[in-house]
């Protein structure tokens, strides 16, 4: 069972873990060195917790310590208790949820593991936004996908914030990175999927007939500024579009996917 631990001081060392969240760079490089992330609210530490990640610590207001006392029931890991006004100053900003936990990441499967039993893919090439992240993963498990592929320089899906707006869909839903991204969709091809990438390419059909009759599907997904690369783009094997009404000529990224993997479900 968790230990509790009332603590008053914000500079309390062991808090290290959740100081200064406001500060993005700094997160990304404490998370990268450390091999751990953290979740925000009772609903994603739970769902943290059961997906099988190993909590570091957890931190939280007292009036939150009986909403997850079956968690911390079943872990060994400090509970640092604060007031919330205190919480504040440890983190930067304030913790409306109430509940923050810190966990260890666990190792990324290769590509081959997360396509195995997959039938539909999100591909995610240079998508940045923690935000959109989220909410890409949040859309693809609500409606029927699979997995999710990232290129290298997309967003960390375990990050804070795209953990927060896709409400823990990143601790179900299987996913890595793309080792090679020059290659990516050809060996996604050779692996017997149909990769179709959204774009507004003069060649591009309404994404309804893209994806109709497609058994193995890989949808392919841009950046928020540029879209897919050329590259990308003409490696896939098929070119779709959301058709707009005259004036407007596309959504951003995470309503596209919602609306794409909402069409390709119906298949």
């Amino acid at each position: 069972m968790a230990e509790l631990h009332e603590i008053d001081d914000p500079a309390d060392p062991r808090l290290a873990d959740y100081r200064d969240l406001r500060d993005v760079e700094l997160r990304k490089h404490l998370e990268a060195d450390h091999g751990l992330f953290l979740a925000e609210g009772e609903k994603v530490v739970r769902r943290a917790v059961e997906a099988g990640f190993v909590p570091r610590s957890f931190l939280m207001a007292p009036r939150w310590v009986d909403g997850l006392a079956d968690v911390l029931a079943g872990t060994d890991a400090p509970c640092f208790v604060l007031p919330e006004s205190r919480a504040e100053e440890v983190t930067g900003f304030h913790v409306h949820r109430g509940a923050l936990a810190s966990f260890e990441r666990k190792p990324l499967p290769s590509v081959e593991e997360v396509l195995a039993d997959a039938r539909s893919v999100l591909v995610l090439e240079d998508i940045v936004d923690h935000t959109n992240v989220g909410a890409i993963f949040r859309s693809g498990a609500a409606l029927g996908f699979d997995a999710v592929l990232l290129a290298p320089r997309c967003g960390d899906p375990l990050y804070r914030r795209s953990i927060k707006v896709g409400m823990g869909a990143v601790f179900t839903m299987p996913w890595t990175r793309l080792p090679d991204w020059y290659a990516a969709l050809p060996t996604l091809s050779a692996a017997g999927f149909t990769t179709v990438a959204l774009t507004l390419a003069d060649d591009s059909t309404p994404i309804e007939g893209a994806v109709a009759g497609v058994e193995r599907l890989a949808l392919v997904l841009g950046s928020e500024g540029h879209g897919l690369s050329s590259r990308w783009e003409q490696s896939a094997d098929l070119r779709a579009n959301i058709p707009m009404r005259a004036g407007i000529d596309s959504l951003n990224v995470a309503a596209a996917s919602a609306v794409a993997c909402y069409i390709a479900a119906a298949r």
